[in-house]
């Protein structure tokens, strides 16, 4: 079978790999669609030196069909639909029972996830443990599952935390695969939504997906732009998304007095003065790190009932045989949300 591997210094290749039976408690998936997400490029882009796992498939948003159960499976069948919830987990501890794997206490399980440590969803097949199996509601195509698999997801979990309402404008810094699913899901819980990124296509196509405003930092301060659509208080409730210490500094000087922010774009660093930017404006920050198994359930489930379009942020649809050139493009970072799909 096909599979994708980071070599490093912005190097993808299309490996050949053997043929997988799944073990006891893990399931066989058939690969129907499996996400490129931004987090991918801080693999792709690293010296070659620094690649853990240089033999293992990358891809952590896989969705597909259970094609073969091990011994012991009992909590899915062949034939079932499923997304995968990249991390694998004790099962144990406390953590693993909420459903929320990627805290799990146990040291030989903390950093056991699919597409780094484990073989990712970037290949034909995928041996995964049965109790990181979602169920995809039949309402969902596999591409959508795919995109629900960690980044619309973790979206999700930022807008809950944030309590996102139709009493909200809601600022998204950042309008990337997780950015403008939190702009067209925000959207969907009534918010008003100022999308800001610097690529006017992905503006664009934040306006697409439900966004009020839009805001180009390229225009001017981003700040100064969002108080100026808010009548000089700023946004309700802000989203960062990017990762950058300018745009998280931003988020939260953006957000209004008892206002609320939520970090969802990972690495570097955050540099605030803490009295003005935060203590005396009564700021609440959130830290909202992908999204627990119920929560990915439930984000599926989201989707269905408001007929929201998460389809319509897919911008190109690949076969694996071209996802080297696909990440070189996702690389300019331009992009909608790109997916690799199987027939």
């Amino acid at each position: 079978m096909k599979g994708v591997v980071f070599r490093g210094d912005r190097v993808a290749e299309v490996r050949d790999f053997p043929d997988e039976e799944p073990g006891p408690d893990h399931v066989l998936l058939r690969m129907r669609a499996s996400g490129i997400c931004g987090s991918d490029l801080h693999n792709y882009r690293a010296p070659a030196s620094e690649i853990r796992f240089p033999d293992n498939r990358v891809g952590h948003e896989p969705c597909g069909e259970v094609v073969a159960v091990g011994p012991g499976v009992t909590r899915v069948r062949v034939g079932d639909r499923v997304m995968n919830h990249h991390y694998l987990g004790c099962g144990r501890c406390k953590y693993c029972r909420m459903g929320y794997q990627q805290l799990c206490s146990d040291p030989a399980f903390k950093r056991g996830y699919y597409g780094g440590s484990l073989h990712g969803g970037h290949g034909d097949y995928m041996v995964c443990h049965e109790r990181t199996c979602v169920p995809l509601p039949d309402e969902l195509t596999y591409e959508v599952g795919a995109m629900l698999a960690c980044g619309s997801s973790t979206a999700y979990l930022a807008l809950l935390k944030l309590a996102v309402s139709g009493r909200d404008v809601l600022a998204i810094f950042g309008q990337g695969p997780v950015g403008v699913a939190a702009t067209m899901l925000g959207a969907a819980m009534g918010a008003r939504v100022i999308a800001v990124d610097l690529s006017e296509a992905r503006l664009k196509l934040a306006r697409q997906a439900g966004a009020w405003k839009t805001v180009n930092p390229n225009d001017g301060d981003s700040v100064e732009q969002i108080r100026e659509l808010t009548g000089g208080e700023g946004a309700d409730a802000t989203i960062e998304a990017v990762g950058l210490p300018i745009t998280r500094k931003q988020s939260a000087t953006a957000a209004k007095v008892f206002g609320r922010s939520a970090l969802v774009g990972e690495r570097g660093q955050a540099v605030y003065d803490a009295t003005p930017d935060i203590i005396h404006r009564h700021l609440t920050i959130y830290g909202s790190w992908t999204v627990s198994m119920l929560g990915m359930e439930e984000a599926a489930q989201f989707v269905v009932d408001r007929h929201v379009p998460l389809h319509e942020l897919i911008s190109d649809r690949i076969a694996i045989g071209h996802a080297v050139d696909a990440y070189r493009r996702f690389d300019r970072q331009d992009t909608g949300k790109m997916v690799i799909v199987w027939q």
